[in-house]
């Protein structure tokens, strides 16, 4: 049935999404986004496409090149109840470059996707910040991202990120696992805390219920508040791993991420070794038994869940061992001999 009633035009804005704060954001973000930039990086921000120069392989006899891909996962949560948004980029960094730097590859360049409800460019700003100062600590440029504004499928103050990281290893370097033997050695770098994995976990236990307590100083935190705790970012460990490299053969390296010691290390592992890891060989942080107590679980799901304090981990021989593990402390990393490899069929068991 026809109506005379006037028709209003709706536009993109009235649609949701603000294009000018969009550009906003842009502006706020690009001092930030160049101050990662290597010699290889072409161009600047803005372009269709991130650029990189290929200059950085030419060294290599048989360059190969490493990609990984990631997220924060559920810790968002908790950094968006806490409108603190400016170490979660550090984490999605870290997530990523932690993980091909397990192969023995350097970080050359990231890539960025942030999905929110509603764009607001000052917390745009700071979330990349946090991205650029995650790429600076591992030394790869952040060539490019994307801001995207979901409104109807976001709540105005949820986001959501994603990270892509490129990087290269000359093959003849590469880290497999596949000389790793019985006697070996395994040496634990220290985590940061729980770096970005069990937050569904860990917001279900010492999260909910209890929100107003998060920003209140604790005595057993040294007066720091549990949302600080929480939210630590994940530790970096490219430079100091990349250096050790140059100095120090290593044989096999993994991230301890999701799944945590027992379910990450093992991925190293042949099939003819198993590692044993000594438990109270190093310093658990606080924050593991706080989780534990307030979920009531055991030490085996403790340890296939987070990372219990070792962030990352290094086999090698055992001759090289107080080589490798001067030279980290030298460069600022805690480091501890977690166990020792042995005959086996591909396992982490702990003693």
């Amino acid at each position: 049935m026809a109506t005379d009633e006037p028709k209003h035009p709706v536009d993109y804005r009235a649609a949701g999404v603000d294009t000018a704060e969009g550009a906003r954001a842009i502006e706020r973000i690009r001092s930030h986004v160049r101050a990662t930039y290597r010699p290889e990086v072409i161009g600047d921000i803005g372009g269709f496409g991130g650029l990189f120069s290929a200059r950085a392989l030419k060294d290599m006899d048989d360059p190969v090149m490493v990609s990984g891909t990631d997220g924060v996962g559920t810790k968002l949560v908790l950094a968006q109840l806490l409108s603190q948004h400016d170490t979660v980029g550090i984490d999605l960094v870290a997530m990523c470059v932690n993980d091909i730097l397990a192969s023995g590859a350097e970080p050359l360049f990231f890539l960025d996707y942030v999905a929110v409800g509603k764009l607001e460019s000052a917390r745009m700003e700071r979330i990349v910040a946090g991205i650029a100062e995650g790429c600076q600590q591992a030394g790869c440029a952040l060539v490019g991202g994307e801001m995207a504004e979901h409104p109807g499928t976001m709540d105005p103050d949820e986001y959501d990120l994603c990270g892509f990281c490129v990087g290269a290893v000359d093959r003849p370097k590469m880290i497999t696992g596949e000389t790793i033997v019985p006697g070996d050695v395994i040496l634990g770098l220290g985590s940061s805390g729980l770096h970005s994995n069990g937050f569904s976990l860990v917001r279900k236990v010492l999260v909910e219920g209890h929100e107003d307590e998060l920003s209140l100083p604790r005595v057993d935190l040294g007066g720091a508040t549990l949302g600080e705790l929480l939210l630590t970012p994940t530790r970096i460990y490219v430079k100091s791993v990349i250096a050790l490299l140059a100095e120090v053969p290593i044989k096999g390296m993994a991230h301890i991420t999701g799944g945590g010691i027992t379910e990450n290390l093992d991925r190293v592992l042949p099939k003819t070794c198993d590692a044993r890891v000594v438990r109270g060989s190093w310093k658990v942080p606080r924050v593991f038994g706080l989780v534990q107590d307030a979920a009531g679980i055991d030490d085996d799901s403790m340890y296939r869940t987070f990372n219990m304090g070792v962030g990352f981990a290094l086999v090698l021989d055992p001759k090289d061992a107080p080589a490798a593990a001067a030279k980290l402390l030298e460069l600022g990393e805690t480091v501890a001999e977690i166990g020792e490899i042995i005959e086996g069929s591909g396992a982490v068991i702990y003693g």
